[in-house]
């Protein structure tokens, strides 16, 4: 379960000053027909949409947890003029001034979008650059309609009108508050307390709460973690330790869970891995979430007890289950997986193993680390953990 140790977070949950308020309800939006179906690819458990600015296509993120964003290149390829700079804090409560712009118009197959408030980012850094992205179709840039969107068909639609996604035969309805960006924020009671989680598409995870929410007597089971399981706009936060446990349950919205798996972090968060299992809607004019189940997928850990990065192209441990003898440790180098090479690895080999796993669908792996300037073999068997 790869998405719980390691995860790419974008501008999930990201911060912005109060004048953001009134910039990111900017912008209007004209649709052709009373539902617009738009495109959709599902990869690496995130959404993304193609859309056209000015007669080229670019690849965005459609991300609730961010607001829209254009990468620095399309910025500067397009000859678009400052608003203003402010502080920005990311996922991993990372901070940089950006500069803070209007996008003339952007279209989305039908959907023309004029005048929307964007944020210029550079979007070629760390594992980001990876997934060649323009830019993030946000929050604030949703919040003009209404969206339907089932991830397991490439499915999106979006309308002016809620009735036309026939909310009534959606069972579960969550209400959410708004954050300045218009990233949903909805409340989850878990162990008896009621916090607070972002509904995050830019979050390929399951379930994610902030350390200091954790309460380990109110853990049904546990496991001890220490490393970097996350990476925001601006990079990773340092290693910590942290806690994957499995809860008796859960109440969100008007439904509850049961035995699910949560990971703590720097933030709370809700993402890919549980929205999968059901179609959705997203409604800022009523702020909810209407949600109805297509398949039911318990949660379940399954690991080689460590995840890694790529950091300058080169595979290294950033994340390890803190168990009794375990062979591996943060920082150790990667040299191959499964006499797989992956020393000395350009940038666009790096992109392709760090999308493409080696160990994915493995039972048992070899690897080889160089640590202190040693080299060994590990052969390590995958585990399930937390079992009910």
């Amino acid at each position: 379960m790869k998405k719980i140790l390691y995860s790419l977070l974008v501008l999930s949950t990201a911060t912005f000053p109060a004048q953001g308020k009134k910039f990111f309800k900017s912008g209007e939006v004209q649709l052709q027909n009373p539902v617009e179906k738009m495109n959709l690819r599902f990869a690496n458990d995130l959404p993304f949409v193609q859309v056209s600015i000015n007669g080229k296509s670019y690849n965005f993120l459609f991300d609730t947890g961010a607001p829209t964003v254009i990468s620095t290149a399309v910025y500067k390829e397009l000859g678009l003029e400052k608003k203003h700079r402010s502080t920005v804090k990311d996922s991993q409560k990372n901070k940089q001034e950006q500069i803070f712009t209007i996008l003339p118009e952007m279209t989305v197959d039908k959907a023309v979008f004029t005048d929307v408030g964007v944020v210029v980012m550079d979007l070629s850094v760390s594992e980001l650059s990876c997934f060649k992205i323009d830019g993030i179709l946000g929050a604030n840039q949703m919040a003009k309609l209404f969206w339907k969107i089932n991830y397991s068909e490439n499915l999106l639609e979006a309308s002016k009108d809620l009735d036309q996604f026939n909310p009534a035969d959606f069972d579960m309805v969550i209400p959410f508050s708004p954050r300045a960006q218009k990233t949903p924020v909805v409340e989850i009671d878990l162990q008896g307390k009621k916090i607070d989680f972002t509904f995050d598409t830019g979050f390929s995870g399951r379930l994610k709460i902030a350390d200091n929410a954790y309460n380990a007597g109110k853990a049904v089971k546990s496991v001890e973690v220490y490393g970097t399981n996350s990476v925001g706009a601006y990079g990773a936060a340092k290693p910590a330790p942290g806690h994957i446990f499995r809860t008796a349950g859960l109440s969100l919205g008007n439904k509850s869970f049961s035995n699910e798996i949560i990971a703590t972090g720097s933030t709370s968060l809700i993402g890919n891995d549980f929205f999968k299992n059901f179609i959705f809607i997203l409604d800022w004019s009523g702020n909810r979430i209407y949600m109805k189940r297509i398949r039911n997928e318990p949660a379940k850990l399954e690991s080689f007890g460590f995840g890694y990065r790529f950091l300058d192209t080169k595979p290294t441990v950033a994340f390890v289950f803190q168990e009794e003898g375990f062979p591996l440790k943060i920082g150790d180098a990667i040299l191959s997986i499964n006499n797989v090479n992956l020393d000395h690895l350009d940038k666009e080999g790096a992109c392709h193993y760090f999308l493409n796993r080696i160990e994915s669908g493995q039972n048992m792996i070899n690897v080889k680390i160089r640590r202190d300037g040693k080299e060994m073999d590990v052969k390590l068997e995958k585990k399930e953990f937390l079992e009910i």
